[in-house]
């Protein structure tokens, strides 16, 4: 294996762990956005309020989206485990 090779391997498996994450974390942005424009309108400045919204879409959002997740993730370890007789 060569160093370049270590280095895809890496790059690789980051793209892949920020592909799985976003769909969780861009629900959690978003409904963070919005709660805390609605708490600067009413001038609500309750930490609980913004938690729990977000805790619901983000669970909602990696139900919805866990199947796709797991695709995904099996698709990388497939290729990274069938190219393991290559790489040595």
């Amino acid at each position: 294996m060569t160093p370049q090779d270590a280095v895809d391997l890496g790059r690789e498996a980051l793209l892949i762990a920020t592909l799985v994450a976003a769909p969780i974390l861009l629900s959690g942005m978003l409904v963070g956005l919005i709660i805390g424009l609605m708490q600067a309108l009413t001038q609500i400045q309750e930490q609980t309020v913004a938690f729990v919204p977000k805790l619901v879409a983000m669970v909602i959002a990696l139900a919805f989206a866990l199947p796709w997740i797991l695709e995904q993730l099996l698709d990388y370890s497939q290729t990274l485990i069938s190219n393991i007789p290559g790489t040595l």
